[in-house]
């Protein structure tokens, strides 16, 4: 049968919070029995955007990632639920208000870190991807508040059949957020190694000016894994990269230089080159 995803473009997210800001809005001050109780105001972020910086200026960049509960076939907390958690057929992982009364210990199964503990109500909670909303006929727009709050539209949701999800993933290069935890989510990302890899960035000068229509390759292991023709400002970029050893060669304006990286946990500002020096 048809299941709900939901997917994420880290190359789009501003940090604008307006999904944040939806959440709170449906699930502040409002109960919605038999789905969940009401969120606290503070303390909560059942849609959260995690951030970091890469590299350091004035090539530096801030990348986001929004993360909710992740909706996983495998969920640790249903696991850890003896019942008090459950997934829907069509998906959605959901904690029954009333069984989970006092289960403090399923915060701390989660391994992504969305379950939260309402201290008032005595109760762990966690995002249900509006799922109130999305069964009343009656909500038009048929999404999650935070998709539906989403200005870029990062942040998309899709109601298919598994092999038709599968599709989507293949086009669209999505992956999923710590794949080692093995538990299968129907929450996916698209551009993830903005946030979770890093970047070799920087320029070429020629006579002192920036130069335009460089070409710049990324070697390695011998073979070209990528190339570039720098900007109007000279400047080029890498990014996604894996850690490791790789080499950059240029070639502008009857100059070549190459020159070794290495990639260890953090971007790289490699500052302006003159090649004719």
């Amino acid at each position: 049968m048809k299941q709900w995803y939901l997917t994420m473009d880290v190359r789009w997210c501003h940090d604008c919070n307006n999904c944040f800001m939806g959440c709170k809005d449906e699930h502040v001050g409002n109960d919605w029995p038999g789905y969940t109780g009401e969120q606290p105001r503070h303390g909560h972020r059942w849609v959260n955007v995690l951030r970091r910086e890469r590299g350091r200026y004035a090539r530096n960049d801030y990348r986001f990632l929004t993360l909710t509960c992740q909706h996983c076939e495998n969920a640790a907390c249903e696991a850890a639920g003896n019942g008090a958690v459950y997934r829907r057929e069509d998906g959605i992982v959901m904690i029954d208000p009333e069984k989970a009364k006092g289960r403090r210990d399923l915060v701390d199964s989660c391994p992504y870190g969305t379950i939260y503990y309402n201290e008032e109500l005595d109760v762990p909670q966690k995002c249900t991807m509006c799922a109130h909303l999305l069964d009343d006929p009656d909500w038009t727009p048929g999404l999650p508040r935070c998709v539906h709050n989403c200005p870029t539209e990062c942040l998309k949701a899709y109601h298919v059949e598994p092999e038709e999800m599968q599709k989507i993933i293949e086009e669209e290069g999505l992956e999923v957020f710590h794949p080692e935890y093995g538990t299968n989510p129907h929450v996916f990302y698209k551009n993830l190694g903005m946030f979770t890899k890093n970047f070799a960035w920087g320029g070429i000068l020629i006579g002192g000016d920036c130069f335009e229509g460089g070409k710049v390759d990324l070697v390695q292991d011998g073979k070209v894994i990528a190339s570039q023709e720098t900007n109007f400002f000279g400047d080029y970029r890498f990014d996604k990269l894996d850690d490791g050893k790789y080499t950059i060669n240029i070639e502008a304006g009857g100059f070549t230089k190459s020159f070794d990286i290495e990639i260890a946990g953090k971007s790289l500002n490699l500052d302006y080159l003159d090649m004719d020096k």
